[in-house]
């Protein structure tokens, strides 16, 4: 049993070491060199800081693209999903009022053409994306919200869509925060 022992003691060690203490320290100084600085990329508006690029936030005014439904509240010290299969009663109840609310605030669309992450919340309950699906379908109540053209609006999506990475990894998608800031910006 002796000869068992210390090796493992030995082991388990150096893995705490590693896992503890080497890691943590190589992820901390990689993420120096992230925007932020590892802090967060913060967005500005005239010298004010509005919100981070990488945590969803509320939005409900009709002038604005709205985001993914949050299970968290978009609370960022708090963030999960909401644990719901898509089966559970709670969640399709959920799931429902998103789409009637949805549906209320946008006549245009049919139920069935409102994209999945309009109305269903996202795994961390913080995504600050959305499909590009998400964004033009809510063109027609900004446009009359803001008495804007539709063409202005289509145009500004289609300059905010993130392709993916090396044009294969991922999705595309569409920062609503950056996009609403240049929302404001549009005249």
């Amino acid at each position: 049993m002796k000869k068992y022992l210390l090796p493992s003691l030995m082991i388990s060690l150096v893995f705490i070491i590693i896992c503890s203490v080497l890691y943590p320290l190589l992820i901390a100084g990689i993420a120096k060199f992230a925007p932020g600085a590892g802090k967060g990329e913060t967005l500005s508006v005239n010298g004010k800081v509005v919100g981070y690029a990488n945590v969803g936030q509320k939005f409900t005014d009709d002038k604005y693209f709205w985001s993914r439904p949050s299970a968290a509240g978009y609370n960022a010290a708090g963030s999960s999903g909401s644990n719901k299969g898509p089966s559970n009663p709670d969640y399709l109840t959920d799931v429902k009022a998103h789409i009637d609310t949805f549906l209320a605030h946008n006549p245009t669309v049919k139920k069935e053409d409102i994209p999945a992450d309009l109305v269903t919340y996202s795994g961390s309950g913080l995504d600050p994306d959305i499909s590009p699906a998400a964004a033009y379908i809510q063109i027609d109540r900004i446009a009359a919200a803001r008495k804007i053209s539709k063409d202005s609006i289509t145009a500004l999506v289609d300059a905010n869509i993130q392709k993916p990475l090396l044009n294969s990894l991922g999705t595309a998608r569409v920062n609503v925060l950056k996009l609403n800031i240049a929302l404001d910006e549009l005249k």
